[in-house]
């Protein structure tokens, strides 16, 4: 059920210089940084030149473009591109800058054998006047073709390879992905991916932004759960715009960032030390915890960040995890609040007054949410189901208990009084099983972590697809705010900065 498998690395971008290409491809004169990518090029010779403009500290791309067509026998069009292998998952947010121009220009991503105009590839494109369409020539010099989406003028795009499968899914943003899907297109194992635009006018230019982009290398199938991890992402978010950051990017994996010390820090888990983030210089130091050395991703700061709470695997348990107190600062040693021998228990939240705390533990061979008191040591069952009942949390007052459940079939999230009274269901979603709910300190809205139906209800599972979503705590229908590839330990803690306007979460990728 938890992990505390994790560490951190650095995230470095690499830079390259202008060059002439195959074919005699007029390559354009290469900006200090790029971001994800290699290199940008003008595919097909257009007669006007595109341009790539990276804004480092946003992270977001404006780039404009002209060219005849990607259409037909031969492309024309502005390419920011890098070089890739075997499956892989592009996405970002689109946007056209240009209120006119031919209503067939288009952006979006493509994916190809070679930087000819005339090459094989498979493109994900939005048009201006709304087509979206999954193009594709699977021939060098043929006809291209294309799957006609439902949607129209999407703000999400995403293309996926899956051996020689591909699907693009499209959404406004805070919407489900629509998908279509085409196959047997005979690209190579090796190809070059990126972000384009095409003015469909070779006299004029498009200019489109891209942001929240990601290129992303899943799990492979053959991969082990919980022995074999992919890299992380820690990102922040704002929540109301969707505007997404990432702060760095670590070969290992990482888990369950939260907000501290004024939001001037973040708290994370990695291979079972805790380790804190400065966003003032950018640097990252290790939590002493002392003797806990197998923490899992399951620690939780006090409301007035006065007390640290952690989940432990402790050697002499059982490897069981225990729930342990301790000084943020690490000078201390941690002090054990659950007795020995009861069975793993799960830290999810600390009273208002620091003097009680909420975990799911397994007792009598299932699992429930429970309260004990720090002082006197005394548990307290909250829940007695069927099903199992797991992410409490306190809202900020005090007055409510918020959880997950699949009490009722699908994991849902609840709510209850303190002394696990009035249980009161919130979400009645059939596409979704939701984890995680995280009351936002203004106590008006709810994060949470939902995955598709093909997740066990029981089970979230590292490595899948599934979305960040968001819900007045007053009631309403939830909104996607995040569209990510993560799951176990992207937001399993408290997650909220203290002005309520963003979040910290952690993606993965290889």
């Amino acid at each position: 059920m938890k992990n505390y498998n994790v560490v951190l690395t650095v995230f470095t971008l690499l830079t390259f210089f202008s060059y002439k290409g195959i074919y005699g491809q007029r390559m354009n004169t290469l900006q200090p940084q790029l971001g994800h990518f290699e290199n940008q090029i003008n595919i097909g010779q257009p007669k006007i030149n595109g341009t790539v403009d990276y804004d480092r500290g946003n992270q977001r791309y404006v780039i404009t473009g002209s060219g005849s067509n990607i259409w037909g026998e031969k492309d024309e069009f502005q390419y920011l591109y890098k070089s890739i292998q075997g499956d892989f998952i592009l996405r970002a947010d689109v946007e056209f800058l240009d209120k006119t121009g031919d209503p067939h220009r288009k952006i979006g991503w493509s994916i190809r054998d070679n930087l000819s105009g005339n090459g094989k590839h498979v493109t994900a494109a939005i048009h201006a006047d709304g087509l979206t369409s999954l193009q594709y020539r699977k021939d060098t010099g043929g006809i291209t073709e294309e799957v006609k989406s439902t949607d129209s003028l999407p703000d999400v795009v995403q293309l996926e390879r899956r051996g020689d499968t591909y699907y693009m899914a499209t959404a406004k943003w805070g919407e489900p992905f629509t998908t279509v899907e085409i196959g047997d297109i005979g690209l190579k194992n090796e190809v070059f991916v990126g972000l384009f635009v095409c003015a469909h006018d070779s006299t004029a230019i498009t200019k489109a932004k891209f942001h929240n982009v990601r290129i992303i290398k899943p799990t492979p199938e053959t991969a082990t759960a919980y022995q074999d991890y992919l890299g992380s992402n820690l990102e922040i978010m704002d929540v109301e715009t969707g505007e997404r950051k990432i702060l760095f990017q670590s070969a290992h994996s990482i888990q369950a960032p939260n907000w501290v010390n004024e939001d001037k820090d973040l708290v994370y888990n990695s291979n079972g030390f805790l380790y804190r983030y400065s966003f003032a210089t950018q640097t990252v130091h290790q939590i002493n915890t002392g003797f806990a050395t197998r923490n899992n991703n399951d620690h939780v700061f006090s409301f007035d960040q006065k007390v640290l709470g952690i989940s432990n695997h402790n050697p002499e348990d059982n490897s069981d995890s225990s729930i342990y107190l301790m000084n943020p600062e690490g000078d201390t040693l941690p002090r054990k609040i659950t007795k020995d021998g009861v069975g793993n228990s799960y830290l999810h939240s600390i009273s208002l007054d620091n003097q009680t705390l909420l975990f799911t533990g397994f007792r009598n061979n299932k699992f429930d949410i429970y309260a004990i008191d720090v002082i006197m040591q005394k548990e307290t069952q909250l829940t007695d189901t069927k099903g199992l009942d797991d992410g409490p949390e306190y809202a900020p007052d005090g007055k409510s208990i918020y959880f997950n459940s699949n009490r009722t079939g699908a994991m849902q999230l609840w709510q209850m009084d303190p002394d696990g009274s009035n249980p009161k269901q919130l979400t009645f979603d059939k596409n979704y099983n939701d984890w995680f709910p995280h009351i936002s300190p203004d106590g008006k809205w709810i994060v949470f972590i939902s995955f598709s139906p093909e997740v066990p209800s029981d089970e979230h599972p590292f490595y899948k697809q599934c979305t960040l979503r968001l819900m007045p705590i007053a009631g309403g229908a939830p909104k996607i705010i995040a569209y990510i590839y993560g799951g176990q330990g992207t937001i399993n803690v408290p997650s909220w900065s203290s002005d309520s306007k963003h979040i910290a979460f952690v993606t993965n990728s290889d």
